[in-house]
Order: structure tokens, then C-alpha cells, then sequence
């Protein structure tokens, strides 16, 4: 018998000691009164006061705004040719800086060559202007360092279907390794928008639908990027992904109690259990108010209601963008002043607003200098915690960098592996080693197809056609062929991801009826505002695989030889098709863009070699017009005989099936009456009990069954990887605040109630396996800040 201490946001596959991370979570430093002043203000020292002090005006809104070096060059953001700032670059900066805008990160450059030019010019900022403070460096940095050269993580929807922030925590440690030995100080994730429609095109970046999953992940990646000194932004800041029909940019007509019980609590973890430092604002407008123009939520919830005493940051454009697009503001200055005074503290990338406009404004009196001050101290503050106010940069910079190394790619390979989903299987996986195997579809060999949509490959290098990746790109056909060295390995493309082409299918169906096996692999191209099918600004209508893809599938599996759908993608699709019924493939496996080992790591899967254990971090939807949908629906948000529309996933929140199988039983509580303030025991007994070593997802659900306001059917409170021998079992045992079970209530605070709590355990949301009850006893319970939102997981080991 052994026992581990661990949480629900820490892996146990390995089952080692680890302790209560709800012991060992590092809160934001509070600082004294009179460096922090009411709360909400900056926190700043006398140096940094005093620095401020003897600023003039431009020298302050110098330390508001970033500078794009490469603007001209790509598409890389929205609205990129028509925003950005022109001009001479040391000319413009004669004042000083606040950010350089992604110096590796907007064109291939060398990275030893660019590392130099950086620390000249960090140099020339420290000594040829008046108060020689060296700007904050800025680099996007989801799937990995966005710069030629680095190492490819798997994307963030791949972190969820891991259900592994301890492994998240250490990719991101590496991510921030890289960026501080390049001289960047800050990175632009991670995304904790919570999935509402996988019609938006930047479902990829996001990590789940359920917020706890997003909250425990996204905390985790915020510990491990600023382990390394690098600062971390959590975007976006809020409201983003609830758009009207799943549309970048469109309107969030969503409600108070929407979004403070889905949309704000992973913000509040990363905040409060995370000390994250900086934030970005959302680019979305709540029931017709832009969050960028209101003090709603960058001022009163971040800084004033949880303490948040980092900078924020705009999303880029998007203070000009309260003109162009919001048409709240009449002009830039205009726009500048509701921006300043909402709380957003820097305009990125450059300075279209916070630069003579909101200089004009202030000069003439129509903006208090104050709001100003405020930013400034914020940015000052941050230099001085980066070390900036001291760094000279006389050292010269490494020259040569290891951005992509051993290390980085075995975390990447095992990320890859925890977070491939098996959907369905009729016992034709793992592969028992066949003679001959087809690999088909546009996804099959293609490097470009496991990369997500902040990708350097996709982001940047589709702008720079002929530049090598600068990273190996093993393809799913690489893999196999590694994997099954015996098997004669034979490719086909069959179609492209888009379009109408199909005059490879009959080729490839030739292929499928010569081989033992064919592995299909279908699914996304990930790029930018209409260069893909997925990815920032490629929203879609339909639910359906893109192009002819479906024809490919259907028509390799009439051959009759066995098939292996291999879902590559940035979205869950509508595959209902393919799970289920006579003319299904024998196997389905879903990868979200797993990364630059995600081809060898899907070979692994198929050929046994490694267990999977990914889960679907979000429900596998039916139809495009059942969206939106969540797993957390109210008992109206699911099927009834009152319409003829039906709403249910093809697979559910949670699923993900395993090489062995598992029996979960004997769910117990410690105590049948819990007093809402405090916590309460649960315990459920798992066991292996098939013939292979592999790793459960446990999984613990409630269900409120009567509220002031309506509850959803479901909620998941807490969750642990457990990995077990053939034949063993583990005691696995959560603690679990009541807090877990709030909610705002009809007057708008945050409760919880007393009442019946259903509880269970299943391998998904929808299966109840082993079930038990409590009762939440005593007053209504008004949640604090000091109420714990985390649940541990103790897990002990027999057999």
C-alpha cells in the first residue's frame, strides 16, 4: 500500500509523492500601504514614484505604448496594414519605450542575430535617452515560443484534453527559458476564454468548456512561464468567446450571472492562486458595452474585487478599435481616454492612441494627467520587478540558443501523447503489428497540419514561403514509419483539407484495398483571417469536415479494409457519421494540432506503444445548429418533447476511452451534512481491470438539485489522472470546498446554498458509474476571497 498527495491539477501518472499544491500555491505579494495606496492602485516604490516625478508628459506616454519593428511584414494581426504606426523608429522613440512588439516573432530572423540587435538597442534606450529605461520585450507564446527556430508545443485545447497542468506547468517553464534567455520579459498567454461554439475559429487557443478545467490549466501554465522570470498575460479579458453565432469580433449579448459564474473564474484562479502579472482586455462588446471603454471589469473586478496590482495591456488595436469598430469614441483621442480610464494601461502593439491624441486631450485639459500617472506607475513597477531600471545590457547577448531541445521535445511528445483522445474502437487498435498500412488524407504527411493557429509555422512562415521550418516536423506518416519499422508504409493524399477536388479519392481507395490496414487522417488547416479553416478569423457556419473530406473517409471505408480515423484539427467536428452505425471506421482518434511531436506521438497511440488516456475537453457537438452548447446546461439547455431540435453532443464532455478498461465504484462521502461555509470528503474506489497498464481520468461530478436560479444538470468539481496496473486499485480521494458549488444568486452575490447535492463518478459527464448524496446544511453562505476554490486529491494504491 502506498498513498501521494496531490491535486486535481497535477498529473498522477506516475503516481509520485507530490504535495497539496493547495498548500504550496504562491498568492501575489501584498505590498505595503503606502506603496500600494486604496486598493486597485499601483503598487510602486519610492524609486519608481520619484522616476516619476521628473517625467514630462511625453515621457510618460512613451512608457504607454509599444513600438512594431516589423509591422510591414505578414498578416498577423487584424487590421494589421490599415493600424499600424509609420514613421522613424529612433525618432519616435527619443522619449523612451514601454514595449518592443515581437522582435523574433513577426518574420524569420536568426535568432543569435536578432538577440544582438536586441541588446544594441536596449542599450542605445539606456543610454541615449533622458531616463535610460530599456523597454519590456513582448512575444506571443501559446503553443511555444512564436519565433523561428523554437520549439512547437501541442495547443491549448490539447492542454485540456490532457487533464495534466502539472506537465502543462513544465512546458511552459521551458517556453519561459527560452523567452528570458532571448531577452523577451513578457508573453502573450494563456488564453482562458472558456469554450462556448466551436464555430469560432479560435476554439484551438482555448483550453475547455468547463471553467474549472480552464482555471486549474491556465493557473498552472502562469506558474510555469513566470518560474522563468517571464511575465505572464491572460487573455482575453473577458467575454471574447461568448460571440453572437460563434463570430470573431461580434457582439457577447450574455448576461451578469453568465459571466461572472463561466466566463470570470478562470481569470479569478490565475489571479488569486496564480500572481499572474499582467492581463489583456477583450476585444468583445457585453450587451452592447465595450470592455475595453468600461471600468466594469479591467478596474472593478480585476483590481478592485480580487486585488490584481499588474498591468494590463490592450489586445492589439483594439483602443483604436473603440473608434473603427465600437463607435463609441469619435476620434483616437477620444478613444485613448476611454481606454486610460477603463484601466487598460498599455496600447499594443503601437501607440495609433496613447501617442498625440491622448497627448493632445491631456494638454488641453480634457484628460486628467492623473489616469496617466496611474499607468505609468504600473508600467514602472513592472520594469523594476523585471529588472529592467538596473539592467545595463553591457554583457553581450549568448550566440548560440537551444530552442528547441531534447528536453523541449520530449515534453512536447508527452503532452502529445496525454492529450490524443481514442472516441471509438471495435478492437482494431492498437495496430497487432500488420504487414502493410495506408496512410491517407490531406493530414496524413503534412508537418503543417499538427500545428495550431499561434504556430510560428502557421502564424508567421505561410507568409514566407520557401524559409524552412527551422524545427524537425516528423508527419503522422514519419511516425508510423518509425513506429512500425516491419510494415510496408504507403501514403496517399486522397484530397486537400479545402475545396472541391476530388480526383485523388479514387487513387487512394486503390491503396486502402492493398493494405491491411488504412489510417485516415483528416481534419483543420490552421491559419489567419481566411488563410485556413481554423484559427483567428476563420470562423465557420457548418460543423462538417471541411471540403471533400468526408467523401475521402466514406469512401475508403466501403473497401473494406479496416480504418482508423485520425481526427486532426484545431475544433471538434460533427462526426456523428463516424461514430456510430454499419458504415463507421472501425476506430476513431481525435488529436487537437498535438505539435511538432504530436506525428510521432499519434503513432505511438495507434501502435500500442503508449496508452491513451486524452479526454474531450469539450463535447463532440451534433450539429452546427445546436450551437452553442455546454455540458453545463440547465435542465431547458437539454433535449425535451417540447421541441424537435436536439441539443445532445454525439460524445460527451469527458469521454475518452482506454487500451485496458476500468471499474469505478463505491462513491462515499465522509459526512451527509456539510455546513456551506466548509468542505466536504469524497472518496471512490477505481480498478483496472483489463489486461493493459493505462491511466484513468477520475472524475467527479454534482449536481445542485434545487436553486434559487436554475443550476446545470451537471458540474465537474474536481479530477486526477490515476494510473494503474493490471489488476490494481486505488482509493482516490477528493477534498472539496463548498465553494465548488456557487453561484450568483437573484441579488448578484456570489452564494452557496443550502440544499440536496447529487453526486457521482463516471467516465464522462453523462455516465453516472457510482453515485452518492449530501446535503449543503445552514445559512445561505456568502463565498469570499478567502473561500478555497481548489480541490485536492489524496490517492492511495493497493495490489
Amino acid at each position: 500500500m502506498s498513498t501521494t498527495r496531490t491535486d486535481d491539477r497535477t498529473s498522477d501518472t506516475d503516481q509520485e509523492a507530490r504535495a497539496d499544491m493547495t498548500d504550496t500555491v504562491e498568492r501575489p505579494q501584498t505590498a505595503s500601504p503606502e506603496a500600494t495606496g486604496e486598493r486597485g492602485e499601483p503598487r510602486a516604490s519610492h524609486r519608481v514614484r520619484a522616476l516619476l516625478a521628473e517625467m514630462t508628459l511625453d515621457e510618460k506616454l512613451a512608457q504607454l505604448v509599444g513600438w512594431w519593428v516589423d509591422r510591414g511584414t505578414g498578416n498577423v494581426a487584424p487590421m494589421q496594414g490599415e493600424m499600424a504606426t509609420s514613421g522613424d523608429y529612433v525618432e519616435a522613440t527619443r522619449h523612451g519605450l514601454g514595449h518592443l512588439t515581437r522582435v523574433y516573432g513577426t518574420r524569420p530572423v536568426d535568432p543569435a542575430e536578432r538577440a544582438s540587435w536586441l541588446w544594441r538597442e536596449q542599450r542605445r534606450l539606456r543610454d541615449e535617452t533622458r531616463l535610460g529605461i530599456p523597454a519590456i520585450v513582448h512575444e506571443e507564446c501559446l503553443t511555444g515560443l512564436a519565433a523561428w527556430q523554437a520549439a512547437t508545443f501541442p495547443t491549448p485545447l490539447a492542454w485540456g484534453a490532457s487533464f495534466d497542468p502539472e506537465l502543462v506547468e513544465r512546458m511552459a517553464r521551458l517556453i519561459g527559458g527560452s523567452m528570458r534567455e532571448l531577452g523577451v520579459h513578457q508573453g502573450l498567454a494563456p488564453v482562458l476564454d472558456v469554450i462556448r461554439d466551436p464555430r469560432w475559429g479560435r476554439v484551438d487557443e482555448c483550453i475547455a468548456e468547463d471553467p474549472y478545467v480552464v482555471g486549474t490549466i491556465g493557473t498552472a501554465y502562469v506558474r510555469g512561464l513566470q518560474s522563468a522570470g517571464v511575465h505572464a498575460t491572460l487573455k482575453h479579458f473577458v467575454g471574447y468567446s461568448a460571440s453572437t453565432a460563434g463570430r470573431n469580433h461580434a457582439p457577447a449579448p450574455i448576461g451578469p450571472r453568465f459571466v461572472e459564474d463561466v466566463l470570470l473564474p478562470p481569470f479569478e484562479m490565475a489571479v488569486l492562486d496564480g500572481g499572474v502579472r499582467s492581463v489583456m482586455n477583450s476585444y468583445a462588446e457585453i450587451d452592447g458595452v465595450p470592455v475595453a471603454g468600461t471600468p466594469e471589469y479591467l478596474t472593478d473586478v480585476l483590481r478592485r474585487r480580487w486585488g490584481f496590482d499588474g498591468v494590463v495591456v490592450s489586445d492589439y488595436f483594439s483602443v483604436a478599435f473603440l473608434q473603427m469598430m465600437h463607435a463609441v469614441a469619435g476620434d483616437r483621442g477620444e478613444a485613448a481616454a476611454l481606454a486610460l480610464e477603463a484601466g487598460i494601461d498599455v496600447e499594443l502593439p503601437t501607440g495609433d492612441a496613447y501617442l498625440e491624441p491622448l497627448a493632445d486631450r491631456v494638454r488641453a485639459g480634457r484628460v486628467d494627467e492623473a489616469l496617466v500617472d496611474r499607468a505609468v506607475l504600473r508600467v514602472l513597477a513592472e520594469k523594476e520587478d523585471l529588472g529592467l531600471l538596473d539592467e545595463t545590457f553591457e554583457t553581450a547577448p549568448p550566440t548560440v540558443f537551444e530552442l528547441d531541445s531534447a528536453e523541449h521535445r520530449a515534453v512536447a511528445r508527452r503532452l502529445a501523447e496525454e492529450s490524443i483522445v481514442l472516441l471509438t474502437n471495435d478492437g482494431v487498435l492498437p495496430l497487432a503489428g500488420p504487414s502493410s498500412i495506408a496512410v491517407i488524407g490531406p493530414n496524413g504527411d503534412s508537418g503543417e497540419a499538427l500545428m495550431g493557429c499561434y504556430s510560428f509555422v502557421n502564424h508567421v512562415l505561410a507568409h514566407h514561403p520557401g524559409v524552412p521550418s527551422g524545427i524537425e516536423l516528423p508527419t503522422v506518416a514519419d511516425g508510423m514509419r518509425a513506429e512500425l519499422p516491419a510494415a510496408e508504409i504507403v501514403v496517399a493524399h486522397g484530397c486537400d483539407v479545402e475545396g472541391d477536388d476530388r480526383s485523388g479519392i479514387a487513387a487512394a481507395v486503390e491503396i486502402a484495398r492493398e493494405a491491411e490496414v488504412a489510417v485516415v487522417v483528416v481534419g483543420d488547416r490552421a491559419g489567419l483571417f481566411g488563410r485556413g479553416t481554423v484559427g483567428e478569423g476563420n470562423d465557420v457556419e457548418s460543423l462538417e469536415l471541411p471540403g471533400v473530406q468526408r467523401e475521402l473517409v466514406e469512401a475508403v471505408v466501403a473497401t473494406g479494409t479496416p480504418v482508423v480515423l485520425v481526427v486532426l484539427s484545431g475544433r471538434p467536428y460533427a462526426v456523428d457519421w463516424a461514430v456510430s452505425g454499419s458504415a463507421a471506421p472501425a476506430a476513431v482518434v481525435q488529436a487537437f494540432f498535438p505539435g511538432e511531436e504530436g506525428g510521432n506521438a499519434l503513432a505511438a497511440v495507434l501502435a500500442g506503444g503508449v496508452e491513451p488516456t486524452g479526454h474531450l475537453p469539450v463535447s463532440m457537438p451534433r450539429s452546427a445548429g445546436a450551437q452553442p452548447f455546454s455540458y453545463l446546461h440547465p435542465v431547458l439547455g437539454g433535449p425535451s418533447e417540447v421541441t424537435s431540435a436536439d441539443s445532445t453532443p454525439v460524445l460527451p464532455f469527458g469521454h475518452g476511452l482506454s487500451y485496458t478498461t476500468w471499474h469505478r465504484s463505491d462513491l462515499m462521502v465522509d459526512d451527509v451534512e456539510v455546513p456551506a461555509g466548509e468542505s466536504f470528503t469524497a472518496s471512490v474506489r477505481i480498478a483496472n481491470t483489463g489486461g493493459r497498464r493505462g491511466t484513468d481520468l477520475v472524475q467527479l461530478y454534482a449536481r445542485d438539485v434545487v436553486g434559487s436560479v436554475t443550476r446545470p444538470v451537471a458540474q465537474l468539481l474536481g479530477y486526477a489522472r490515476v494510473t494503474l496496473e493490471p489488476g490494481q486499485e486505488a482509493r482516490v480521494v477528493f477534498d472539496v470546498p463548498a465553494a465548488r458549488l456557487a453561484f450568483t444568486d437573484r441579488n448578484g452575490r456570489r452564494v452557496v446554498e443550502p440544499g440536496e447535492v447529487e453526486l457521482w463518478v463516471g467516465p464522462s459527464c453523462d455516465v453516472r458509474e457510482t453515485e452518492a448524496g449530501l446535503r449543503i446544511v445552514g445559512d445561505v453562505h456568502p463565498v469570499t476571497l478567502d473561500d478555497g476554490r481548489i480541490v485536492g486529491v489524496e490517492v492511495s494504491t493497493a495490489g
